[in-house]
């Protein structure tokens, strides 16, 4: 019973982990990311009209439509240059509760239109060796163009450039660290003469609606030309990564409560042994073998239920006291969060203890089944 239950509460404390990171991670990039994105299925831009966006607006429980340009481009400050992720973002951006999970630094602004600013993602502010306090340096954004002829000779007509000044860091993600800067849309938009073309847009849900019903009112809406994905589409590959290694995880840890439940196995089979006397003088009694068998798998129904019974309420404890105490460390001193999180998903107990009651009955089968094959007149 003790190797049912320490199995038991692995399962419950190694799920709830996982279930914790998945938690973590969504909440990470919805600082970053939308509840829902629109983007075209076909080609790179669309054309986002006055009048189109009004009429995605009359969409029931869309509250904020964020227009957004998103592209590639090389970045110089002060000599030192990279490639990123230029996000241009329209002004009601932050209107989407940005930033609200991980470290930000700076000023929650994009600058004026006179005075344009960036916000920087950590990872590509220390590549380009960015000082916020610096505010005689400006951030230079060099994006490629087709020249009006193919034979020229004339640097300046295979690129354009736009300056802005680059106003605080955050960050979230390393791959999003790493990547990402944002800046005001009508400067992006004016730098790469797109006018009214844009690569995607952003949807925040009216408080009161559901993500999904929102997603389905706007899919109608748009039809077959447009993908709207929700958060988790948005990282689907991640959040898939995540419960493929949550599901190996439990697959190997019910591996070894199979293994652990050998010694429930070779325990019955030695009380089947030893009690084949008292066997025997029960079905010279009348016993049939269905009671004999039953009795056996009753005595590894017992381990099993109370097993996992306390099990589960060890792992519940553990969980508990790993989420209000922290009592085991990510080990990482910069990270967004100091211990591991955890999250009881109570259908993971359910799977839990059928896994562990199945296992544990099966483990007790042989053994009932030489029980009851048991020949009084050879014992007796």
């Amino acid at each position: 019973m003790v190797g049912v239950a320490i199995s038991t509460m692995a399962l419950v404390a190694v799920m709830s982990v996982f279930n914790g990171l998945e938690d973590l991670i969504r909440g990470l990039f919805s600082s970053f990311d939308s509840e829902l994105q629109v983007s075209p299925v076909a080609g790179k831009t669309f054309v986002a009209s006055e009048e189109w966006l009004n009429a995605i607006r009359e969409v029931e429980g869309v509250e904020v439509i964020t227009e957004v340009i998103e592209d590639n481009a090389l970045l110089e400050y002060r000599g030192n240059q990279h490639i990123a992720r230029v996000k241009a973002v329209s002004d009601n951006y932050f209107d989407h509760e940005r930033f609200s999970k991980g470290y930000f630094w700076g000023d929650t602004t994009l600058g004026t239109t006179i005075r344009p600013g960036a916000i920087l993602g950590r990872g590509v502010a220390f590549a380009l060796s960015i000082n916020l306090d610096d505010i005689n340096s400006v951030l230079t954004i060099y994006y490629p163009k087709v020249p009006k002829s193919a034979a020229t000779l004339d640097p300046n007509q295979l690129y354009t450039a736009g300056q802005v000044e680059p106003r605080g860091f955050f960050s979230i993600e390393q791959g999003v660290d790493n990547e990402y800067i944002l800046v005001p849309l009508d400067f992006f938009k004016e730098m790469l003469s797109y006018d009214q073309k844009r690569t995607a847009l952003e949807l925040k849900v009216a408080s009161g609606y559901s993500i999904s019903s929102v997603q389905e009112a706007v899919e109608a809406h748009l039809g077959a030309e447009f993908a709207v994905k929700n958060a988790d589409e948005q990282h689907a590959t991640l959040i898939r990564t995540v419960k493929l290694e949550k599901l190996v995880v439990f697959l190997t840890l019910t591996f070894i409560l199979a293994l652990a439940s050998f010694n429930i196995f070779f325990s019955l089979s030695m009380l089947a042994i030893e009690k084949k006397k008292d066997l025997a003088v029960l079905k010279s009694m009348g016993a049939k073998n269905s009671l004999i068998r039953g009795i056996f798998l009753k005595q590894g129904a017992l381990i099993a239920f109370s097993g996992a019974i306390l099990g589960l309420i060890l792992g519940l404890l553990l969980v508990g006291a790993q989420e209000k105490f922290g009592l085991i460390s990510l080990g990482i001193a910069s990270g967004v969060v100091d211990a591991y999180p955890v999250r009881i998903h109570w259908p993971d107990l359910g799977w839990i203890s059928l896994a562990v009651v199945t296992i544990t009955l099966l483990a007790s089968w042989r053994p009932a089944w030489i029980a009851a094959q048991v020949d009084p007149l050879e014992e007796l």
